[in-house]
């Protein structure tokens, strides 16, 4: 009796009209599908999440094209096994029988180093090969510029309810096992909500509920059964990859766009996900400062104490003082003045250098610096009503220059007040 490979292996597309989902580069007169068309294929790169067919089309690819195609996966090759194929490709470059250039294929090349993707460059630069790599991650983070320059990035997306549904038709009918068992499809929101746009998630889980079920009885698809096969649903979160930088991209906007429900939200997909805690204590401290900033100077004393509680405590609890502050920092008023005043204010010594301190706020450690003008005529501003008097502080080319601009809050409005009336017109 022959083992069969699983379900997933079993329904891979061998042809673009078998391929399921991303119409918009492989649908009728798209980009890609008119490139696998004509033969003419052109370096490219997939991006997208797991389960959407990155590899898939690379194997389309490879079944219509006439070109040589390699593949390696960057899991288990090093720079030799590129080198050995670059080799082999130039071979088949100058072959009598060549028929097109060859098609070197590289899974997972998120993973591949600088010295490895490097090692690409030239071939793909010379035209001895046809790059396709697949990644999960962002290729802009993840892959080197000299790379993306000569590779289009094309983005595949999950796959929808309606694609979901095509595959679970299709496998019903036409898999070699699952079309001979009685099957009753009663409802699907389980099934799709657990397969998060992932084919291969939706078809092993179709596996596993036809394996769960003795050969002879039927096979009812319904909320429950799914439930009960999977007994929970495994987090989709990958804190090292693309849905890290999401989830903590959409945790900072909802603190800073003072919505509490949305950043509890994502504050919990990230605990649920077993994201490092440290990592978004660290977060919330930058928040207190660059969006709350000076509208509530208590903010980032809060989060400074809430990392050092997660540093001692450590979770589940931490889960707490996490919520707390997030909530908080959530409720909270907010201003990035502070945060646009050393931006402005780094920008400005970017494009005026090194200007001169005055003289007369100069230290004067020494008798000759004080002959020569260090430190001379300075006022001392305790010496004077109202701890202030007004005195030169910017270099002579920056007199009057205005870098911080208070916010709309009534801790800053009145500070800039009092500024006004110290200082009038000459910074206003």
């Amino acid at each position: 009796m022959s083992i069969l490979p699983p379900l997933p292996e079993r329904m891979r597309p061998k042809t673009l009209d078998e391929y399921v989902g991303q119409k918009h580069i492989v649908g009728p007169n798209a980009v890609l599908r008119r490139m696998i068309e004509s033969g003419m294929v052109s370096s490219f790169i997939l991006w997208g999440p797991p389960g959407v067919g990155k590899t898939t089309l690379a194997k389309i690819i490879a079944n219509s094209t006439k070109s040589p195609f390699y593949t390696l996966s960057a899991i288990t090759s090093g720079v030799k096994d590129v080198r050995d194929v670059i080799d082999r490709c130039k071979n088949d470059a100058l072959g009598v029988f060549s028929t097109g250039r060859p098609i070197l294929f590289i899974d997972e090349i998120h993973r591949f180093s600088k010295s490895q993707q490097d090692s690409l460059l030239g071939a793909v630069e010379s035209g001895i090969i046809t790059l396709i790599g697949a990644t999960t991650e962002n290729p802009s983070f993840e892959v080197i510029r000299p790379l993306l320059s000569r590779a289009r990035v094309y983005t595949l997306q999950p796959l929808d309810s309606t694609d979901l549904q095509v595959l679970l038709d299709r496998a019903i009918t036409t898999d070699e096992v699952l079309s001979k068992r009685d099957i009753k499809v009663e409802e699907t929101t389980a099934l799709f909500r657990f397969s998060g746009g992932d084919a291969r998630k939706l078809l092993n889980i179709l596996d596993l509920l036809e394996q769960s079920v003795a050969y002879g009885k039927p096979l009812v698809i319904n909320d429950k059964n799914v439930i009960d096969c999977l007994q929970e649903n495994p987090a989709a979160y990958d804190k090292a990859g693309e849905m890290h930088y999401d989830i903590i991209s959409a945790f900072i906007k909802s603190v800073r766009g003072s919505d509490p429900d949305a950043a509890i939200y994502w504050l919990a997909r990230m605990i649920n996900g077993g994201e490092d805690p440290e990592f978004i204590a660290r977060r919330l401290a930058i928040l207190a400062s660059e969006d709350i900033g000076l509208a509530n100077p208590n903010a980032m004393l809060l989060a400074n104490t809430t990392y050092e509680i997660i540093q001692k405590i450590g979770m589940p609890e931490g889960r707490i003082p996490l919520a707390e502050c997030t909530i908080y920092l959530a409720t909270s008023p907010k201003s990035n003045s502070a945060y646009m005043a050393i931006n402005s204010a780094l920008e400005l010594v970017k494009q005026t250098g090194d200007l001169p301190v005055p003289l007369h706020i100069r230290n004067a450690p020494t008798k000759l610096m004080k002959d020569i003008g260090y430190g001379v005529d300075y006022k001392y501003a305790h010496d004077y009503p109202g701890h202030f008097v007004k005195q030169q502080f910017l270099p002579d080319d920056l007199v009057g220059t205005r870098l911080w601009n208070a916010a709309d809050n009534p801790a800053e409005q009145k500070a800039d007040a009092l500024q006004k009336q110290r200082w009038g017109d000459s910074k206003h």
